[in-house]
């Protein structure tokens, strides 16, 4: 099973930002550990904080993945361009938040990536991804 990760803007940051709402672990360090426990699945990780860069990579992988673990970060509530591009290709996306955002901004409860994802993980820390990942071998 083929599986990527695609992070957003600042997510490059992690473990130097605001460890308060996502920790003090970088995502390299825990990407090394997700390969670790998930020995049977090709996992690959792509992180940008443009958002063609974000489309382009969907588009690449959302015909020959076998699932998109996406968060899109402040995109989720801005990029219709990113929602549309979910939309359009056949790899199921679940859509991936670290914090729980409905218990931040308002601007943050909105996603045009939920409408076409098939389904929304949040608020569980960085074990959100484990949880994305679960869900594509449970399928």
């Amino acid at each position: 099973m083929k599986i990527i990760i695609i992070n957003g803007p600042n997510l490059n940051l992690l473990g130097k930002r605001e460890n308060d709402i996502y920790g003090d672990e970088s995502f390299n360090d825990f990407f090394s550990r997700l390969d670790a426990m998930f020995a049977g699945v090709e996992l690959s990780y792509f992180q940008s904080n443009v958002e063609g860069e974000l489309i382009d990579k969907l588009q690449e992988v959302g015909y020959s993945y076998d699932g998109i673990i996406l968060n899109a970060a402040a995109y989720t509530h801005t990029s219709v361009a990113i929602g549309d591009t979910v939309k359009a290709i056949n790899t199921a996306v679940v859509e991936v938040h670290i914090s729980n955002t409905f218990s931040r901004e308002d601007f943050r409860h909105n996603s045009f990536i939920s409408p076409n994802a098939k389904g929304i993980i949040l608020g569980f820390g960085l074990q959100s991804y484990e949880l994305a990942i679960q869900s594509f071998l449970d399928d």
